[in-house]
């Protein structure tokens, strides 16, 4: 009996246009160009529109990741989105991007876990495929997160941005997607996260809004250990080695975690995808921007094995192995 597996047929990413340097910043809070890319790597990111939303931005990156794979809407079978900033308590997010790109009834929900969103979605996305319960699914990671910071916090401010990336996968003969590993630990939940919800009512409790809070040492500490285990795991898993891999599109959260994670597995630099610095971080969006701008611009070609991986709140991680 033949299997069946996941295969990316086109990608594609949106970033706002309006650009927030960190001089901009630094005209707001104590801090300084010099400061922030010493300790983030982090030169500008895209900040939404008033009026601008998570769907507005997955629609573009859906529409251009459609377009790369040679498809239409009325082919796909499956929608998911990861977002943690959806338009709406519901409907889903996937379910108002639906019905922009005239996808008609097949199934549409979102995934929240965070900067660790896109790996769960693809993990989802791929067994749908490999049952044979979706052939053909769009996976988008979307966020507008400079809607839940607080612009005067300089440990979070500088590091967030917003965006969209988006995958489709298809069902194939020849593995695309060879493993995915997903990981949690709710115990961290109070080092990254914003504390309110529709249950919890903080709002209306303390009379003040709610904004990511961050740890920022504690998650680094975490980040590095996790973010490394779950790229050591998703190698064993295929028999392979940090040689055997031609990319590693990491979650662009810090560059200080990037580069530790890229040390352990023994990769050379000139091998991992790197948007951190004009992207920010873009949280479930980030790998899938990344891996989108690395295929336009020549670095990813079919045939490539790619190795990606996320870490957010929760704590919520994961890793993928695939060949493009």
């Amino acid at each position: 009996m033949n299997k069946t597996f996941s295969t990316v047929l086109g990608t594609g990413g949106f970033l706002p246009q309006k650009v927030v340097t960190n001089a901009d910043l630094a005209k707001t809070v104590d801090t300084s160009d010099e400061w922030i890319v010493a300790r983030t790597g982090i030169r500008r990111r895209h900040v939404a529109a008033p009026g601008e939303t998570t769907c507005d931005l997955a629609e573009q990156a859906a529409a251009a990741a459609i377009s790369a794979a040679g498809i239409t809407a009325s082919d796909l079978d499956l929608i998911i989105v990861a977002t943690t900033t959806a338009d709406y308590v519901f409907p889903s997010t996937a379910c108002v991007l639906q019905e922009r790109i005239g996808a008609g009834p097949c199934p549409a929900f979102d995934v929240q876990a965070v900067c660790a969103g896109f790996i769960y979605a693809l993990d989802t996305a791929d067994k749908h495929i490999r049952t044979g319960a979706a052939r053909c699914v769009l996976v988008v990671g979307a966020e507008t997160f400079s809607r839940i910071i607080d612009w005067s916090d300089r440990a979070t401010c500088v590091l967030f941005g917003d965006g969209a990336g988006a995958m489709v996968l298809g069902a194939g003969g020849e593995p695309g997607i060879m493993s995915t590993h997903l990981y949690a630990d709710g115990k961290y939940k109070e080092l990254l996260w914003v504390p309110s919800g529709v249950s919890t009512n903080y709002q209306a409790v303390t009379g003040a809004r709610a904004y990511t809070q961050m740890q920022g040492p504690e998650v680094f500490k975490v980040a590095v250990q996790r973010l490394g285990d779950a790229a050591v795991h998703a190698l064993g898993a295929n028999g392979l080695s940090a040689a055997d891999v031609d990319w590693l599109v990491p979650h662009q959260a810090n560059l200080r975690i990037i580069n530790a994670t890229t040390r352990r597995l023994g990769l050379a630099d000139d091998k991992v995808v790197l948007t951190i610095a004009d992207h920010g971080n873009t949280s479930a969006a980030s790998i899938p921007l990344a891996f989108d701008v690395a295929v336009r611009d020549g670095r990813i070609r079919r045939g490539h094995r790619v190795l990606v991986e996320g870490f957010g709140g929760g704590f919520a991680w994961g890793s993928a192995l695939l060949v493009y």
